[in-house]
């Protein structure tokens, strides 16, 4: 499974105002807590700074790899906000998100095409969210076929299917559940990613909501998760998921785990 951390955040008011203030203390303690914990990559994101946000992912990039040695996950649809952190970032970085809305895409296709670069492809078009599988399949045909035309390796896209809120139509999370699987089956080597916690809103005890769903989703192929990697129970989810659903052999990730006490809550 791969783990961006999410916790790099201008939605986040902390964050916002560490950022804004340039405080390189406190961006680079999340990072490393986020690391230290089991991400893959540091997401960063500085959406909220509306005019500042290219200079605002220029020095989150440097401030967060100045501490950690995985790479980050820039979190922008502004190309202007991509380029400025792919002009500092060490290694290859993820670029969080490209979909099928026209300008987003018309944008950003050039700077992902022929390059190494991991991509998130969200399931959205110019029509909106997308509801039904059907709905999630029709566009991730068209985003993956435009992205490998575009000599983008399959293995280097992650295709989001989009999760939104039970609360709001109950069939909401079994049509994402069966999109990750459909998605998986059709494009051989690609993989599927989410940030999960969408799914519980305006419902009580989410973390326990979020947490069956990453379960039930793991079931099904999703192999990459937008989460809070300091939720020890969710990690601790997510390892005893993967092996459950053989994806851990001789069970060696889950037993590392446990000697490392990720289930001691």
């Amino acid at each position: 499974m791969i783990i961006v951390g999410e916790l790099i955040n201008a939605s986040r008011k902390a964050i916002a105002a560490a950022i804004e203030s340039q405080d390189r203390e406190q961006i680079q303690k999340v990072a490393t807590d986020q690391a230290a914990a089991g991400a893959d990559y540091i997401d960063v994101n500085a959406g909220v700074f509306v005019g500042k946000e290219p200079q605002y992912i220029k020095w989150l990039v440097e401030t967060v790899q100045e501490v950690v040695d995985i790479p980050c996950c820039i979190d922008s649809p502004d190309p202007r906000a991509i380029e400025a952190g792919l002009a500092v970032h060490k290694g290859t970085p993820m670029i969080n998100s490209i979909s099928l809305e026209k300008e987003r895409y018309d944008t950003l296709t050039p700077i992902v095409a022929g390059t190494d670069l991991k991509v998130v492809a969200l399931c959205m078009s110019d029509d909106g969210m997308p509801e039904t599988l059907d709905d999630r399949m029709a566009i991730a045909d068209r985003l993956v076929n435009g992205l490998l035309q575009h000599n983008v390796n399959v293995d280097n896209i992650y295709v989001d299917p989009l999760v939104q809120p039970i609360s709001v139509n109950n069939q909401l999370g079994m049509e994402f559940i069966n999109a990750i699987e459909k998605i998986i089956e059709k494009f051989k080597g690609i993989h599927t990613v989410c940030g999960l916690s969408n799914v519980s809103y305006g419902l009580p005890n989410r973390k326990y909501l979020n947490q069956t769903f990453m379960a039930m989703a793991i079931a099904k192929g999703l192999d990459g998760a937008i989460i809070n990697p300091m939720d020890k129970k969710m990690m601790a989810n997510i390892v005893a998921a993967e092996a459950l659903a053989g994806r851990d052999e001789y069970c060696g990730n889950y037993l590392t785990a446990f000697r490392n006490k990720l289930f001691e809550f």
